[in-house]
C-alpha cells in the first residue's frame, strides 16, 4: 500500500508540472487574448511568442519571392462532404470536420484537423490586409508538423458556407471544407513561420493561396460582430524565404 500511494503522489506531481508547463502564465490567473493580455503580453504564455526567431504573420512582398522549391509544391484534396461542429472558442469562431480532407506536401500526407476565422487577415500583402481570412489547419500524422492554408476574403459576391457556419454556430452542419476554396488554388506564397496565437509554435508551413474568396459586405460584417481585431501583428521576416508558384 505504502509503494502505491509513493507511485500515485509521484504520478500526480508529474501531471501538475506537465500541466504547468504548458500553461504558462495560468498561475497568475491569466490568459491570452487580444485586449487586455494581448500580443505584446504574449510571451509571458510562452516565451516562443518574444523569442521565436520564424514568427508568424508576416508581410509578404511578391516582388521579392523566389520561385517555389519543387518539393514544397501543394496539392490539395478537400473535398469531403462531411459534418462538422462549429464553436465560438473565445479566440475565433472555429469548424472541425468530423473527416477532413488532405495536403500533399514534399511526399507527406497532412490532414485538416479544424479551419477557423479572423476578421482581418493575419498576413499582409504590399503592406495590405484582407476583408477576412481563413486558416486552414493540417497536421501529419507520423511527424505531427502542421501545414496551414490561408483563404483570404474580399468583400463581393455572397459565400453560401459563410452562411452555413454562422447559421450553423455550436450546431454540427454538414459542410465540405472545399467550397471554401478560391476557384485559383494552383498560385499560392510558400514560407516557414509559426502558429499565430501561443504557443506560437514554429516550423509551420505556411501556404497562402494569391486568389482571394469572396464574401458578401453583410457576411464580412456579421463575423465582425463576434471577432473583429483577433489578429496578431505582423512580425519580423529575419533570415527566411518567401517562396511563390
Amino acid at each position: 500500500m505504502k509503494k502505491l500511494l509513493i507511485a500515485a503522489t509521484a504520478a500526480a506531481l508529474l501531471c501538475s508540472v506537465a500541466f504547468a508547463e504548458s500553461h504558462e502564465g495560468a498561475k497568475h490567473g491569466k490568459h491570452w487574448d487580444y485586449s487586455k493580455n494581448g500580443p505584446t503580453h504574449w510571451g509571458e504564455f510562452s516565451k516562443t511568442c518574444a523569442n521565436g526567431q520564424a514568427q508568424s504573420p508576416i508581410n509578404i512582398i511578391p516582388g521579392k519571392s523566389v520561385q517555389l522549391n519543387a518539393q514544397y509544391k501543394l496539392n490539395l484534396h478537400e473535398d469531403i462532404h462531411t459534418t462538422a461542429k462549429i464553436i465560438d472558442n473565445g479566440h475565433s469562431i472555429k469548424v472541425t470536420p468530423k473527416e477532413g480532407g488532405t495536403v500533399e506536401l514534399h511526399g507527406e500526407t497532412f490532414k485538416l484537423l479544424q479551419f477557423h476565422f479572423h476578421g482581418k487577415s493575419e498576413h499582409t500583402v504590399d503592406g495590405k490586409r484582407y476583408d477576412m481570412v481563413a486558416h486552414l489547419v493540417h497536421q501529419n500524422p507520423k511527424t505531427k508538423q502542421l501545414a496551414v492554408v490561408a483563404v483570404f476574403f474580399k468583400e463581393g459576391k455572397k459565400n453560401p458556407v459563410l452562411d452555413t457556419v454562422i447559421n450553423g454556430l455550436e450546431k454540427e452542419v454538414k459542410i465540405d471544407p472545399q467550397d471554401l476554396l478560391p476557384k485559383d488554388i494552383s498560385h499560392y506564397f510558400h514560407y516557414v513561420g509559426s502558429l499565430t496565437t501561443p504557443p506560437c509554435s514554429e516550423n509551420v508551413q505556411w501556404y497562402l493561396l494569391k486568389e482571394p474568396a469572396e464574401a458578401s459586405k453583410e457576411q464580412i460584417e456579421t463575423f465582425r460582430k463576434y471577432y473583429v481585431d483577433n489578429e496578431r501583428p505582423v512580425q519580423e521576416l529575419n533570415d527566411r524565404t518567401i517562396e511563390a508558384e
